[in-house]
């Protein structure tokens, strides 16, 4: 096994002494195309946006003499309604199928989030599907602590106890706070790609799980804004760090406020009062897929408390 890292953890090389390490970042594209060529499986969990890289590692499957595959993590931000101001802070009825919803899938417009690099393995699937075999890996939000020896926790709720550090320690919603987002455990997340790993590894029938019958939503439940904020701030009122155990309705002005990173000055519209609603069809239809891992609400406490020492 081989694995690209712009940085080593100074543990890394005892923890996992049987990993070759090279060097390199996103621009680095002759040595990722010369690591995916002399690779069997490729699964790449970095930018899932970063054009170049991506397309270094198709070119080097491209060149191996016998099809390979490629797990690529994308996420189900390319369904969010974000960008519509109509279901902001509300329930959007749309729930998306990774079986059923394909077409619409594939037809999303350039501005949805991830369609850019789906897009350019969608193209690839139609040219080469016979040279390569690829699984788009197409996760909600995460949450449960993961096992890496660097960053151990997924972007959301970190990001809601900042927020909400700026309000006062009060968490929040918009609207009626009833938009709707899927949720996975890190640990079932893992077991997901271990099955897509395990259909690679055993070479047979690729077409039952990759390229056209390769798309994996992996959501196990769901949850709206306005919940998570209770129960947040409940949790941040049973540590005494807020002396109310409400949340707080924000105004959109509020809203536009936060979260602003460059390129993304709407973000947390994104964040916090968009629906991402998806189910997990494929995977359950193959593996029996479900969750097994504790629920978003049971690990709620121990991710908040992380967060807040973050």
């Amino acid at each position: 096994m081989t694995v690209l890292l712009r940085r080593t953890p100074e543990t890394f090389t005892s923890t996992y002494p049987n990993i070759t390490i090279l060097t390199g970042d996103y621009s680095s594209a002759d040595l990722i195309a010369s690591a995916a060529q002399n690779a069997d499986i490729v699964v790449h969990n970095g930018d899932s946006d970063h054009e170049a890289s991506l397309n270094a590692i198709i070119t080097g499957l491209l060149r191996r003499p016998t099809p390979g595959y490629l797990l690529h993590l994308s996420g189900t931000g390319i369904v969010s309604d974000w960008a519509d101001e109509s279901y902001l802070g509300k329930l959007n009825p749309m729930i998306w199928s990774d079986t059923t919803s394909l077409p619409e899938i594939r037809q999303l417009p350039p501005t949805a989030l991830h369609r850019n690099t789906e897009t350019i393995l969608h193209d690839t699937i139609a040219k080469h599907g016979d040279k390569i075999n690829i699984a788009i890996m197409c996760p909600p939000d995460i949450y449960g602590k993961g096992r890496g020896l660097a960053k151990t926790h997924s972007a959301l709720i970190p990001f809601f106890i900042k927020e909400a550090k700026n309000m006062g320690g009060k968490p929040f919603y918009y609207n009626d706070g009833t938009n709707t987002r899927s949720w996975v455990h890190i640990d079932d997340l893992m077991r997901l790609y271990l099955h897509v790993v395990e259909a690679a590894v055993s070479r047979s029938s690729p077409h039952d799980f990759f390229n056209d019958n390769g798309y994996y939503f992996a959501s196990t439940q769901e949850h709206s804004q306005s919940s998570v904020a209770k129960a947040t701030a409940e949790i941040l009122h049973k540590h005494g760090v807020i002396h109310d155990a409400e949340p707080v309705q924000i105004s959109l002005q509020e809203l536009d406020k936060m979260a602003n990173l460059p390129g993304f000055p709407k973000l947390a519209r994104y964040l916090f009062a968009s629906n991402s609603r998806t189910r997990a069809e494929r995977a359950a239809e193959k593996w029996g897929y479900r969750g097994e891992a504790k629920g978003l609400l049971a690990c709620l406490e121990a991710d908040v408390l992380d967060a807040l020492q973050g």
